[in-house]
């Protein structure tokens, strides 16, 4: 009888993880996490090498779409989520879709700026990126263009086909500096100015791209002349040894914070707030420093490795982002029936 009764409690306890990993624990228990992810993919590449580092134990899967593909996984999937994370994804967009997130104040939560964080914890932004023009020296020097200082000097006449800018229906910079346009020109008070700037801009346009960074990437190589993109990404062209320089217009630079959100019936709720302790941690945002003009944890400041302004050297835009969420749809429709002839198909 006694070794009957011994034979059943090994027996049990060599069923126990089985028993464990059926109850649903599974993935709690492998400690993995999957993230959706806006950032570029060499940046985040870099950060989530520190992350794997600082956390051997979690599998981390990470996936890069352009904001509007982020946006649109979202959505699809807002019944049975694919992802546990979004990580560096425009607030302007976060924003707008609170009740796809469940509120998570990570661990150093406290020690980020008020203005750069959801009150609730809904969303918490890690940085700041500012839209600039990456322009091609040598194509200028060809073609006998000046170099652009401004967003009136690309409404000249000399750079007619020669500028290539996001479409804000699937970018997050495109949005950025159609918005920072419509407010330097008085949208929120009735003026219609700053459409009949883009009016002027789009007789210049060659294409509309799909992805924030294309255009700088395009401009790098001499296809085009200026890529209306952000500073990072002009930036890494320039740091990689292409013929090309960042100039920040003069009428002010338009920008975005990059967020980070829980999302709701996550998979893998542990270890997706795990990641995102570790997301805004010393060492996280001291590797976005790397990249990034600005940071927003209140103890660090941005050392950028590229070729970049400090933030304070940069002249930038007036930016409402409640009320570019509130926004979005509207202003994305008419700017669809106004420029769409020249935008890449998605």
């Amino acid at each position: 009888m006694k070794r009957f009764i011994g034979l059943t409690v090994l027996i049990t306890l060599l069923l126990l993880p089985a028993l464990l990993f059926a109850g649903g624990q599974k993935e709690e228990e492998a400690g993995e996490v999957v993230i959706y992810t806006s950032l570029e993919e060499d940046e985040t590449a870099d950060y989530l090498e520190i992350a794997e580092k600082d956390m051997p134990d979690l599998k981390i899967k990470w996936v890069r779409y352009s904001t509007g593909e982020v946006m649109a996984k979202l959505f699809a999937e807002k019944d049975n989520p694919q992802a546990d994370v979004i990580y560096g994804v425009a607030v302007t967009e976060l924003a707008r879709v609170k009740d796809f997130f469940e509120p998570y104040k990570a661990k150093d939560f406290k020690k980020i700026g008020k203005e750069f964080k959801d009150p609730k914890g809904y969303w918490t932004a890690i940085d700041m990126y500012v839209a600039a023009f990456c322009v091609n020296t040598d194509r200028l020097a060809k073609k006998g263009m000046d170099m652009p200082a401004s967003w009136a000097d690309l409404t000249k006449p000399q750079y007619k086909g020669e500028i290539i800018m996001p479409n804000p229906g699937s970018s997050g910079t495109g949005y950025l500096q159609v918005t920072s346009l419509l407010l330097m020109h008085g949208i929120k008070e009735g003026k219609e100015d700053g459409w009949e700037f883009l009016k002027k801009l789009h007789k210049n346009i060659v294409e509309y791209t799909n992805s924030g960074s294309a255009p700088a990437k395009l401009s790098s190589k001499g296809e085009i002349a200026v890529g209306v993109s952000f500073g990072f990404r002009g930036a890494k062209q320039k740091d990689a040894g292409y013929p090309v320089e960042i100039v920040y217009p003069a009428e002010g630079s338009g920008y975005e914070l990059e967020a980070n959100a829980l999302i709701k019936g996550a998979k893998n709720p542990k270890a997706a707030r795990r990641f995102l302790d570790w997301a805004i941690s010393e060492n996280a945002m001291k590797s976005y420093t790397k990249y990034k003009i600005m940071v927003t944890r209140d103890d660090i400041t941005s050392e950028c490795e590229l070729p970049m302004p400090k933030l304070e050297d940069v002249k930038l835009s007036e930016m409402d982002f409640a009320w570019s969420a509130t926004n979005k749809t509207a202003l994305v429709e008419k700017w669809t029936s106004l420029f769409q002839d020249k935008a890449i198909p998605k």
